[in-house]
């Protein structure tokens, strides 16, 4: 009887633990972080449309809850007064959508991947553009941008692939942005 109560014990916790390795943790961006460049700056495009607009920011200030993330920035363009903004990106599938008026806007949706450590955010950007040649001329302009966070393995660093192609521009444009944490 003894023996079989420490096998008992011995596969339970043989269980136990081969259970907690298999665990993943999910990778929390909580904080505040700043990078040399901007997101849309290190691919040298316009894929963002706003003074505010997350794409165009050095510095994000992320809170992460269970469902979403809420991303605080405050950016401009050059010689433009800096303009403070949130985008608030949910885990659900569900869209998100800034619409500033002038057909301009951004809808995204946000995926997390199956080890909880990247988080996918694909937008569409919407604007009207002046046509080549013909400035008084507007067009829809559309871009299409997929970026794939990554948190680094110390927690110390946010690297964000993107990746990024118009309906005026052929082929595709990708770059890399890191964000270091600051707090």
């Amino acid at each position: 009887m003894p023996f079989l109560i420490i096998l008992l014990t011995g596969v339970i916790y043989f269980a136990v633990q081969t259970q907690q390795k298999k665990d993943t943790h999910r990778a929390n961006f909580s904080g505040e972080w700043k990078s040399k460049e901007s997101i849309s700056m290190g691919g040298n495009i316009v894929c963002c449309y706003n003074s505010g607009d997350r794409m165009l920011s050095k510095t994000m200030k992320i809170a992460e809850q269970a469902n979403f993330l809420t991303i605080e920035v405050s950016s401009s363009f050059p010689g433009t007064a800096p303009v403070t903004s949130q985008e608030k990106l949910t885990f659900d599938g569900k869209a998100s959508e800034i619409n500033h008026g002038r057909e301009r806007g951004k809808k995204s949706t946000v995926k997390l991947s199956d080890d909880g450590q990247t988080m996918t955010v694909n937008s569409i950007v919407h604007l009207m553009v002046a046509t080549p040649y013909h400035v008084d001329v507007q067009e829809q302009l559309f871009i299409y941008i997929t970026e794939v966070w990554k948190l680094s393995k110390d927690g110390k660093s946010i690297s964000v692939q993107a990746n990024a192609k118009s309906t005026s521009w052929g082929g595709d444009r990708s770059w890399k942005t890191v964000f270091d944490k600051v707090s």
